[in-house]
């Protein structure tokens, strides 16, 4: 076995633990992950930009550091991917999601999740695929197509960080960016089955500029995709912390590590199979109810109840797609004024269901935004009233089966499920609630139906992000998931599904 097939499924924890141990030097490890994408990645479409000269250039100097005694980081070594979106390191391709009239276009800036990674000692090796703006729960566009799902490459990963959640599932990295304004985190870690961590609002420090309020309506968040809990913990103790330049940020610094050695005995868990609105496809509903098992075993008590949610799930859905698009109309102006008329120039590049809501949404009105955050506000009532008396709340992550790729740049969810019509761009993903209302939540592997992984969502209240951990850590105990990559490292590389 050769270094890169070694190294495929090992942990961060293990990678930076045996570098610091001189057991490991970053230059092997940053060259054996080069060999296995290059190796894997045309049958996923994970990585779209390949930055492995400047990742070079970065483990030879981690090298140096390791010879000469120098204080490491938490991730000192540790080969790591960011993403195609919102997400951006100085003179690397910022599309925004395949768009192709941005395929040269370059910022000289970090964002705050490439930022805090390099400090804490992390290799970037390249950016990851997303669709258009972010604006889906798949993963597809029209410049470099749909990112394929390791365990059956005609299906799609999810979305909207797709790339990252495939390629960490396929063992390329052990450690990959998420972002998240509708369940960008945790839809495709649930569609991948690896382990997708989304913080409270303002746990990670986000830099926009010019505008330092942009993540708040809906909120947005960076978080790690991972294939252990622990690897998440580890992350967001490099990530996590103040930062005077976003607005709400967080002072306090929790033990991420720690809660990974809590226990369940006597936590009380709410139970919701539908989050009250959506339909859910029977084959999910039953992994997902088997799953919650494990919280019974290891000492807590789950109470299936309702959270009193009244408006139909499309109502909810559309309230999503409104609170997200005054973002993409200032991005696009944004890029007006940098003379890139993508919209009025061309329109092609954006998938249509993307130019209806900007055409839907181009009047919104101050009252407007009003009446929908007193909607949002129902919803943050509701999920705040199940923590009332519960300390966790645990529902599927979606509604819906990995959907088959199509093959013209253009791959959405489901139309219907369970014979309900529901929004095939969003209305099918059970992770929206949280950016309405700030909570922390994880995705977390539990099981497969048809082959195929199902994710189970754990939200917990607010700022409480070691609850969470610990919770998931207990799961991981009780119900691992890690033989099933042996699914994704077997499959044949020439594109065919296995």
């Amino acid at each position: 076995m050769g270094l890169a097939d070694e190294l495929a499924y090992a942990p961060a924890a293990d990678v930076a633990a045996r570098i610091r141990r001189r057991e490991l030097s970053p230059v092997e490890a940053v060259e054996a992950v080069i060999e296995r994408i290059e190796a894997r990645n045309p049958s996923i479409n994970a990585i779209v930009h390949e930055g492995f000269d400047e990742a070079r250039q970065a483990a030879r100097a981690a090298e140096r550091a390791v010879a000469n005694g120098s204080e490491l980081g938490p991730l000192h070594g540790v080969p790591a991917l960011i993403k195609d979106l919102f997400d951006f390191k100085p003179g690397w391709p910022a599309t925004f999601g395949g768009i192709r009239g941005l395929k040269d276009f370059v910022l000289p800036v970090h964002c705050g999740f490439a930022e805090r990674l390099e400090r804490a000692g992390a290799i970037i090796l390249g950016k990851t695929n997303s669709p258009v703006m972010g604006f889906r729960g798949t993963c597809d566009n029209p410049l470099f197509g749909p990112s394929r799902n390791p365990f059956d490459t005609t299906k799609n990963t999810g979305g909207s960080s797709g790339g990252s959640a495939a390629a960490v599932a396929d063992g390329l990295v052990p450690l990959a960016e998420g972002t998240d304004g509708g369940g960008s985190i945790r839809i495709p870690s649930a569609w991948c089955g690896v382990y997708g961590y989304q913080p409270s609002f303002g746990r990670v420090p986000n830099l926009t500029r010019p505008n330092g309020f942009i993540a708040l309506n809906p909120f947005l968040y960076e978080g790690p995709i991972t294939r252990t809990v622990r690897d998440a913990a580890l992350a967001m103790s490099a990530l996590g912390g103040y930062d005077q330049r976003d607005p709400f940020s967080l002072c306090d610094e929790p033990d991420y590590l720690g809660a990974l050695d809590g226990d369940l005995a006597g936590v009380r868990i709410a139970y919701s199979p539908k989050l009250d609105v959506y339909p859910v496809d029977r084959r999910v509903a039953a992994v997902v109810e088997r799953a919650v098992a494990a919280f019974e075993e290891a000492g807590a008590h789950v109470e299936e109840v309702s959270l009193g949610i009244e408006r139909d799930q499309r109502e909810l859905s559309d309230l999503w797609c409104r609170l997200i698009m005054p973002i993409n109309h200032a991005t696009f102006e944004g890029f007006r004024a940098g003379g890139i008329d993508i919209v009025g120039e061309n329109p092609e590049d954006l998938p249509p269901e993307y130019l209806h809501w900007l055409r839907a949404t181009q009047d919104l009105t101050a009252l407007d935004v009003i009446r929908d955050d007193h909607i949002r506000t129902e919803i943050f009532d509701a999920v705040q009233g199940a923590f009332a008396e519960h300390d966790l709340l645990v529902t599927p992550t979606l509604a819906a089966m990995p959907v088959d790729n199509a093959d013209d740049g253009n791959t959405v969810g489901p139309s219907e499920i369970e014979g309900v019509a529901v929004d095939p761009l969003i209305g099918w993903c059970m992770t929206y609630f949280t950016n309405f209302t700030g909570h922390p939540a994880a995705s977390i592997p539990a099981g497969f139906a048809d082959g195929l992984p199902v994710g189970m969502q754990i939200i917990g209240p607010r700022q409480r992000d070691v609850d969470v951990l610990a919770a998931s850590a207990v799961f991981e105990r009780l119900r691992p998931w890690h033989d099933s990559y042996a699914r994704c490292a077997e499959r044949r590389l020439d594109g065919a599904a296995r």
